[in-house]
């Protein structure tokens, strides 16, 4: 062999596929080094070595991935597919050796070459020779009468064969053998043992063939007319009892033995129980098969009776809860409470909470805390832009890809039946034509309801009422009044610039230390910094801001600390250094004006991200009675402001104007930061003062913001959203505001510092608004007195019950 020539060749390797001289093939091939070596075996005309990979899982083989021994072939036809595959016909001629490392393939576009020399057949004249060809003849012979897969014109090509080389080759590739098998005899270049070989291999599969046989008719006979419908199942039953590893050794053994294992109520046994026998009458390539299998591990993934196990300890609780999150008094006392009750009673029904806040005041964290204080698994779903009831409930399983809802593939990522269960941004979910999911929720957070949850996909009844469901919201306006019944809401109000200060230094800066790989005293900012970055850098309810601002502080101190070369340095921030590392202040601290403006009033508006401050302008020009109403207001802001003008109108003669004084003059109401949509009902008596103001000349005084709806009489309604409200005007430097008087009762939700650092004052009308509001000069009185007569003028109110004259 050594005498032969080596030559060079391009290569493919081969998955699952061992190619035997004389064999005509078809290949698809996928692989870009494989189909480039085609192809230059197609254009130049040459042959291809084909060799099979040792795993074929492997996708880029190497030298070490492949056998050394295959087959040279010649590529008799190429066709391109539509998907970019092609479809190869090859032919194999000589069997080959690899001599040397392999060539190219440096890149993906480019394919291997190696270098070979052939390994012809040794002792091909060997007296023996033509006695085992005939046995071969022989025992291929009784193969195919027994496996009637092989048509009988195969034996007859085959045999018809003088070339003894190419017969037993031919006979090998015909019959069904492991990859490793095939190569093994490929590898024998003696043609003696190779025909040894497969002779052996034709006895062994004739002898297991005679075993199905036997094995068939013991089957055959237990079955009755009855259990005719049990034969695959029965037949692969005495199939393990023969190979001697009896029912435990399958796979659906062991799913019997899982069922078994799990403690599931009565109902949901019988269910599984009858799945499981409609499994064992399933032939297992079956797509329903499939389908229940996915089934029965949905059920028993589940968990039905297992609970987390924690003492409650109400004083631990307390410390957890304090030791996360700074405030907050509302949510804690409330899980306290609860934790109380659980103490006491053994089993107590999930409460369903709701924690409604701006972002950033740490409502998810709050429920992470709280899984922590009790001692159970957490698990968050997020519904933000949930929009189908599937999601919820889950599929139906006569649906393709049919699935549980998240709801109960949660329970199975908990692993208990008890754990915090945090539903995420509930007031964000979308209504369309694939159903409302907020109505799915309705008997997942119903007490009454959700001991017996019905998942479509699982069909029967689960048990929530131990979960302790907390749900997270920005605000009540986007959870239906149906869903909001089931849950106790807790607001979570913005921060005071106090409590954001002890936030930042007790929390926020160790934990943005830790992230950007700092100790603990190696960055230091003190009160005053944090006030400038919470006054100057943030202007928000929470604290995320803060958070990435102090983050950003970190960075630039670790970029400044490796630029310079000094790893061990410590840092002092203080307040003058904080526009070094941050730079322009992006906000202005104390949003007052700085001197008293005619027809601009300061309201307090309550949004998605918590209080902000609403500056209202209000002008006055020559004109025709026309109302301008600019800033892009939504549909209530701008009723406000027609309810506003007719107030002033009809107080028009006590205001000391003409009657018909709005026939002469154009007013123009505007909202700056037009761009950014407004609305909500506190507007009125804030445009109202505006207009006044801008009708009269009268300033308006700068230290002062209100809150407050107006009515046609000049009545002042309440609002909502007070808190966030005053705490907008404290971070703008307010000190005194106006609210309605009904909401006197809504003061006590205050913080006291906060209410301590503010001027309040309760009105009750417009009127009372207008006389505070307003700068009068001295000696003068804003309203004039009119007797009453003179205000309705001519107008007679007529009556059915008035006297004739």
């Amino acid at each position: 062999m050594s005498e032969l020539t080596a030559e060079t060749y391009p290569l493919m390797p081969l998955r699952d596929i061992v190619l035997f001289p004389g064999m005509v093939a078809p290949l698809v091939v996928g692989r870009k080094r494989s189909i480039m070596a085609l192809e230059a075996a197609m254009e130049n005309r040459s042959l291809i070595f084909l060799v099979t990979q040792k795993d074929a899982r492997v996708d880029e083989p190497g030298q070490r991935h492949l056998y050394s021994l295959g087959t040279l072939a010649s590529v008799m036809q190429l066709l391109r597919l539509p998907d970019g595959t092609i479809k190869a016909l090859v032919e194999g001629k000589r069997r080959a050796i690899v001599v040397g490392a392999f060539e190219g393939g440096e890149t993906e576009e480019s394919f291997y070459s190696v270098r070979l020399v052939e390994a012809p057949d040794t002792e091909v004249e060997r007296e023996d020779v033509p006695a085992y060809l005939r046995e071969l003849r022989k025992a291929f012979d009784q193969y195919t009468q027994s496996n009637k897969k092989l048509p009988r014109e195969v034996l007859k090509s085959i045999t018809a064969l003088e070339d003894p080389s190419r017969m037993v080759d031919l006979i090998t590739s015909h019959i069904q053998l492991r990859t490793e098998e095939k190569q093994s005899i490929l590898e024998l270049v003696s043609l003696p043992q190779r025909i040894a070989k497969v002779l052996e291999i034709l006895y062994r599969e004739m002898e297991l063939s005679e075993m199905e046989k036997d094995i068939h008719a013991k089957v055959k006979k237990k079955m009755g007319v009855t259990q005719r419908n049990y034969y695959l199942s029965e037949k692969m039953r005495a199939i393990q009892e023969e190979m001697g590893q009896g029912e435990g050794g399958d796979d659906l053994g062991e799913l019997q033995q899982a069922i078994d294992k799990k403690h599931l109520p009565k109902a949901v046994k019988e269910k599984v129980g009858k799945e499981f026998k409609k499994l064992r009458q399933m032939p297992p390539m079956s797509a329903e098969t499939t389908v229940v299998r996915n089934y029965i591990d949905a059920i028993i993934s589940l968990p039905w009776k297992k609970k987390s196990r924690s003492k409650i300890d109400i004083d631990r609780a307390e410390q957890v809860l304090n030791e996360d999150h700074y405030g907050l008094e509302k949510p804690k006392e409330r899980i306290l409470e609860y934790l109380a009750v659980q103490a006491q009673v053994k089993k107590i029904r999930g409460p369903i909470l709701c924690l409604v806040g701006p972002p950033g005041v740490g409502k998810t964290s709050v429920c992470r805390s709280i899984a922590r204080a009790m001692g159970r698994e957490f698990v968050r779903l997020s519904l933000g832009g949930v929009r189908d009831e599937a999601e919820i409930r889950g599929h139906r399983r006569t649906y393709i890809g049919a699935m549980p809802g998240k709801i109960i593939l949660s329970m199975q990522k908990a692993g208990v039946i008890n754990p915090v269960f945090c539903l995420d941004e509930v007031d964000k979910m979308s209504v369309d034509f694939r159903g409302d999911p907020s109505a799915a929720l309705l008997e997942v957070l119903d007490p009454e309801q959700n001991y017996a949850f019905n998942d479509h996909y699982l069909d029967v009844d689960y048990d929530l009422s131990e979960v302790f469901f907390i749900t997270t919201a920005n605000n009540l306006h986007g959870i239906p009044i149906p869903l909001q019944d089931r849950m106790e809401i807790i607001q979570l109000n913005g921060y005071t610039e106090e409590e954001k200060q002890h936030i930042g230094l007790e929390f926020l800066l160790p934990k943005q230390l830790e992230a950007n790989g700092f100790k603990a005293d190696e960055i230091t900012l003190n009160d005053k910094a944090i006030l400038e970055i919470i006054r100057r850098y943030t202007r928000e309810a929470g604290v995320r801001s803060l958070e990435r601002t102090i983050a950003g502080i970190c960075r630039k101190v670790a970029r400044e600390r490796l630029k310079n070369k000094e790893p061990k340095k410590k840092y002092r921030i203080s307040p003058q250094a904080i526009e070094r590392y941050l730079g322009v202040p992006k906000y202005r601290h104390g949003l007052a004006e700085e001197r008293d403006e005619i027809g601009l009033t300061t309201g307090m508006a309550w949004t998605e991200v918590g209080g902000e401050l609403l500056q209202i302008e209000a002008t006055v020009m020559p004109g025709s009675g026309k109302l301008t109403i600019t800033g892009k207001l939504g549909d209530v802001m701008q009723e406000s402001a027609q309810a506003a003008m007719s107030y002033v109108r009809s107080r028009a003669m006590r205001l000391g104007l003409e009657p018909d004084f709005y026939q002469k003059i154009d007013i123009h109401v505007h909202v700056p930061e037009g761009a950014i949509p407004k609305d909500g009902p506190s507007a009125g008596i804030t445009i109202a003062t505006s207009i006044v103001s801008a009708i009269l000349k009268l300033p308006v005084d700068r230290t002062l913001a209100m809150t407050g709806e107006i009515t046609l009489r000049g009545r002042v309604l309440p609002i909502g959203g007070l808190t966030e409200k005053l705490l907008a005007a404290k971070r703008g430097n307010i000190t005194n505001v106006l609210i309605p008087r009904e909401n006197e009762r809504n003061l006590r939700d205050v913080p006291q510092k906060i209410r301590n650092s503010l001027t309040i004052e309760l009105v009750h009308d417009v009127d009372e608004v207008l006389q505070r509001a307003l700068i009068v000069k001295q000696g003068e009185t804003l309203f004039k007195e009119v007797p009453l007569e003179s205000i309705y003028g001519d107008f007679t109110i007529s009556s059915h019950n008035t006297p004739a004259q």
